[in-house]
């Protein structure tokens, strides 16, 4: 069972989603603890190597894994999370 973690960029990202979002969100993040065996991460390349994608609809929840410590650093819309 993995400690999962959220930077307190990824907190205020996650509070000022839409309601309907943010239960999808509470779901992917508690799939998280049950880290590596989640279906659907998908490793990141280029710049972002290291770190991994979960989506729901539009919406991505942007990570990378420290030991036993899943760091959630980025929630947001597709056009946006993927951008540093």
């Amino acid at each position: 069972m993995a400690d999962v973690r959220l930077s307190p960029e990824a907190q205020r990202e996650f509070h000022a989603l839409p309601r309907v979002v943010k239960v999808r969100m509470r779901r992917l993040l508690l799939r998280l603890e049950n880290w590596p065996a989640v279906s659907g991460a998908k490793p990141l390349s280029g710049k972002l190597a290291g770190y991994y994608r979960l989506r729901t609809g539009d919406y991505r929840l942007r990570f990378h894994v420290r030991g036993e410590r899943v760091i959630v650093d980025k929630i947001g819309h597709r056009k946006d999370v993927y951008d540093d």
